[in-house]
Parts: C-alpha cells; sequence; structure tokens
C-alpha cells in the first residue's frame, strides 16, 4: 500500500507537515505544488492507497477525490484552517478542521502534537500573518526576541517562495523546501546549517517587494483599497506577502492585490482588515475559482470583464 503526503506549498502547510513527521515518521510520496494549487488529492488514484495526509487544502475543493479515497479503504488524516462545507462521517476519516480566523494548519497540529515540535508551527504563523497566534506559542518556548525576529523573517519568506502561476516562478520546489527542512527540529538550526538557501529566499522576497513598493491603488475608498499588480513573475511571486504587507500597514483598512495573468483576468488575493477579520472568504467565493478563510481568501481566475462586480462586491462587505 502507498502512502501520501499532501500538502499546500506555503509555509502553513510545509512547517505543518514538517511537526508531523518529525513526530511520526511516514514513507510517503510528497504532494504539493505553488500556493493556488488546491486540488490536490485528484493526483491520487484511489487504488493501492494506505495513508493520506492531507494539510492546509480546502476539503470543499477536494471533496470527491477525498470520498473516492475513503470508498477505497484509504485512511485520512485531514487538518486545515479553510472553508470546508460538510464534513463526511467515516470511521477512515480523522478530521482536525478549525476555520477562526486566529488559527492555522500549523498551529492546528501543534495542539493535536501536544507542541512537541512547537518551533514550526511559531515559523507557519508568521507565515500566514497570524503574529499574535505566532507571538502566544513563542512566548511558551521563551525564545528571545532576535530569534523570534529571525523566524518571521523565514515564515514570511518561505510563505513568499509557494507564490507564483507555475513552478518555475518559484525559488523553490516547495516539496524541495520541506525537504531541506525536515532533519531540523529547531528552524534556527535550518537557517544557521543552510545559509545559501535562506539567503536566496531573503534576496528574492526584498527584491520583489522593492518591485511594488511605489505601486498606487487603483480603486480606493475609507475602508478598502485595489492595487494591480503586472503580469510579470515577480509580481506573481509577492502578490500574497505584499498583500500581507499591505495589512499591516494599515490594519483597519481591507485590501485586495490583484495580478494581471497572461492570457487575460486576473489572480486575485484578499485580505480582511487586522482589526476586523472576517468574510475574504465569503466575497472570494461568490466567484467560481474563489476560496479561502476569513481573514485571507483568493480567487485563482478573475475574467476581465467581472473587475468591476468584485469592486462592487468588494466594497459592498467592507465599508
Amino acid at each position: 500500500m502507498k502512502n501520501f503526503d499532501v500538502f499546500n506549498g506555503d509555509a502553513d502547510g510545509i512547517c505543518a507537515l514538517l511537526q508531523l513527521r518529525q513526530a511520526m515518521p511516514l514513507d510517503a510520496e510528497l504532494l504539493t505544488g505553488v500556493k493556488r494549487d488546491i486540488q490536490l488529492l485528484d493526483r491520487v488514484a484511489p487504488e493501492g492507497v494506505g495513508r493520506v495526509t492531507v494539510l492546509d487544502v480546502s476539503l470543499d475543493k477536494n471533496r470527491q477525490p477525498l470520498e473516492a479515497l475513503l470508498q477505497a479503504g484509504a485512511h485520512l488524516f485531514y487538518c486545515d484552517h479553510h472553508f470546508a462545507g460538510d464534513i463526511p462521517e467515516h470511521p477512515n476519516l480523522e478530521a482536525l478542521i478549525n476555520t477562526s480566523p486566529d488559527v492555522c494548519t500549523s498551529l492546528l497540529v501543534n495542539g493535536h502534537l501536544r507542541g512537541a515540535f512547537a518551533h514550526w508551527a511559531v515559523v507557519g504563523a508568521f507565515g500566514d500573518n497570524l503574529d499574535e497566534s505566532a507571538m502566544a506559542v513563542a512566548r511558551t518556548l521563551d525564545l528571545d526576541a532576535d530569534t523570534v525576529d529571525l523566524y518571521k523573517r523565514l515564515g514570511t519568506y518561505v510563505n513568499y517562495n509557494g507564490y507564483g502561476a507555475v513552478l518555475e516562478d518559484l525559488h523553490f520546489h516547495p516539496a524541495e523546501l520541506y525537504q531541506l527542512m525536515l532533519g531540523y527540529t529547531e528552524p534556527r538550526s535550518f537557517v544557521k546549517d543552510a545559509v545559501s538557501s535562506f539567503e536566496r529566499l531573503e534576496q528574492g522576497y526584498e527584491g520583489d517587494m522593492s518591485s511594488a513598493a511605489d505601486l498606487l491603488p487603483e480603486w480606493e475608498s475609507k475602508s478598502a483599497a485595489l492595487f494591480v499588480l503586472p503580469d510579470a513573475s515577480w509580481a506573481r511571486r509577492v502578490s500574497g506577502v505584499y498583500g500581507n504587507a499591505l495589512a499591516n500597514a494599515t490594519p483597519a483598512r481591507a485590501h485586495a492585490v490583484l495580478t494581471r495573468k497572461s492570457h487575460g483576468g486576473y489572480l486575485v488575493s484578499v485580505r480582511a482588515p487586522l482589526e476586523d477579520k472576517r468574510d475574504a472568504d465569503t466575497l472570494c467565493r461568490q466567484f467560481e475559482t474563489g476560496g479561502g478563510r476569513a481573514a485571507a481568501a483568493g480567487i485563482n481566475e478573475l475574467p476581465s470583464d467581472q473587475l468591476s462586480t468584485f469592486i462592487d462586491a468588494f466594497s459592498a462587505i467592507y465599508r
């Protein structure tokens, strides 16, 4: 029987799996991709499957292959914080799902493991822009200020690496980055030993963020703002972390970052106000390829002729 580890290619998905596999090693095939590649269970043929671990991808977006795997006799552990819809009841399914805006998959796994590898949970939470939640766990570890800053930077950089239209946009394949980190129970040891990898992420992040530094809103109101990035690799890489940076800079405001796509239309990232983490997923699910969670969500394909509809819906939710 073959086992699979299926995980989102961002910091939260990677750090969740790091904790699980350091606690419970398992010979499993890795299935991941760019941040927006979330229908990952479609890649698992149901026949001959033993255990499948699914981390940080919406159950609602993977419902049909999940049910097919359960019917074929596979055992699944499913941990996530995105909109799930109805969760199937099945003796072979262990579902740990919490859509609270202040949790992420890394934090859920940390609770599941009773803090056994909590350093990686801190990195994952910082990567998901959950600074207060990350700090709460960091305080239990008695980390000094320099280590907390390092974990925040690492989480941000790993999260940044997951964004792109295709794997070729990324600095590292997410599975490669996971494997580089797997041998380290503490992230600071990884950074110390893998200096060139850390610097590659850091330099890429800083360069791409500098390219976005002078952007002005294409549309704005008192409570929301919309930015448009060009069709370029740097823009695709920076779309999510740029939205986080905007949210951190003006926490009372909602933000939408739209990246132009080569064939037309937009990739959309939405961040709810940090002071009112609600309805980003409600907004994005109004569009065919939308999904996410209350604090942060997105749309994979927003047609150009729906831009005004999106702006109307965006402004209506965040008045």
